[in-house]
């Protein structure tokens, strides 16, 4: 089984979700199988890098030399996770993939995007025009789009700025650990901001965005109120997983809040 390398840090939190993402899964494939004995988890390897420093060396849109330092800073990271015997690495977390394929330029070991992983997420499941919320940068990047294009998915940020500030009061309130009431506001920060006939799908590209569904933190994708959600970081994780060897076997559809307990507040919201 190859062994796994991980960019973490940005934030810490995903970092420990990705890494026990990993091993919980690897876990549940085993037991699939009905195999004997202790079950094998991948060799894992983390690279934690400074989150304040991250975003200090953020760069101007349209200004490429102006990320050198950002993509430096994170190359350093995956070249350090070569070193140490990686055989696939990722980072574990949205908003750095905005610069993904200049900080793995010239990489030796397989690198696996997010962008790609949540872009045939989209396209599995059918959906050609996804609204992208998160980070500031994340929603405006013009290399998300690109990625999500060259699958068939047609990506926008809300074009409302009353929507992208709504959503990012939510994401730092979720960072705080308020979660009660968050998977309403979100639905509607979503109804205002989805301008076509068909039924929402959104891309949940902010790993603290998916806190606003605790019933659904695994799922690729899964709906809730009438809207289709795609968690990037859970189609990461399942990518990751698949290049060292471990694939779901059970066939995967849309959750959805009928299939599991809502959260009380989710429950209530969709009661009104």
């Amino acid at each position: 089984m190859k062994k796994i390398g991980i960019v973490g840090g940005i934030g810490w939190r995903s970092t420990v979700e990705y890494y026990s993402e990993i091993c919980r899964r690897a876990d549940e494939w085993h037991a699939e199988r009905k195999q004997r004995g202790v079950p094998s988890t991948p060799e894992i390897v983390i690279e934690s890098l400074d989150v304040a420093r991250s975003v200090a060396l953020h760069g101007r849109d349209g200004d490429d030399e102006s990320w050198h330092g950002f993509d430096e800073y994170h190359r350093g990271a995956f070249r350090r996770l070569e070193v140490a015997g990686a055989e696939v690495a990722v980072m574990a977390s949205n908003t750095p993939h905005h610069r993904f394929d200049e900080i793995v330029r010239g990489l030796g070991m397989q690198t696996i995007s997010l962008l790609d992983a949540a872009a045939e997420e989209c396209a599995r499941i059918g959906a050609r025009r996804v609204l992208i919320l998160g980070w500031p940068l994340t929603m405006r990047s013009q290399k998300f789009r690109e990625a999500f294009g060259k699958h068939g998915v047609e990506l926008s940020g809300p074009k409302d700025e009353a929507a992208r500030e709504k959503t990012i009061e939510l994401i730092a309130e979720l960072e705080r650990g308020r979660e009660k009431g968050a998977a309403v506001r979100l639905g509607r920060i979503v109804k205002a901001s989805w301008g076509f006939r068909q039924e929402p799908v959104v891309c949940l590209a902010c790993t603290r965005l998916r806190l606003a569904f605790p019933a659904f933190t695994a799922q690729p994708s899964f709906k809730y109120g009438g809207v289709t959600y795609v968690n990037t970081s859970s189609a990461h994780i399942a990518a990751v997983l698949k290049s060292v060897g471990i694939q779901q076997l059970k066939s995967v559809g849309i959750q959805q809040e009928r299939e599991g307990p809502a959260p009380r507040e989710c429950r209530a919201g969709l009661e009104r």
